[in-house]
């Protein structure tokens, strides 16, 4: 079976872990995985491949690295 690319909120959420509603919180404030929305108002959705960096992006070692820190 064929793994689905592209995933709506309801999936993306899912597949992170994450409520829908934090992840809506995240679209706003700008700090979640990249997503698109074609039209104002549109349906928005994920590539699953963004969810996959956004996650490799907050990879930390220690709770005392900074996100500058695991960047550099």
């Amino acid at each position: 079976m064929a793994t689905k690319e592209v995933l709506t909120p309801e999936e993306a959420s899912a597949y992170l872990g994450l409520s829908k509603v934090t992840l809506a919180r995240m679209r706003v404030r700008g700090d979640g995985p990249a997503f698109s929305q074609y039209r104002e108002g549109g349906p928005v959705r994920y590539m699953r491949a963004d969810l996959d960096e956004w996650l490799e992006r907050g990879k930390r070692h220690s709770t005392s690295e900074t996100l500058r820190d695991a960047a550099a």
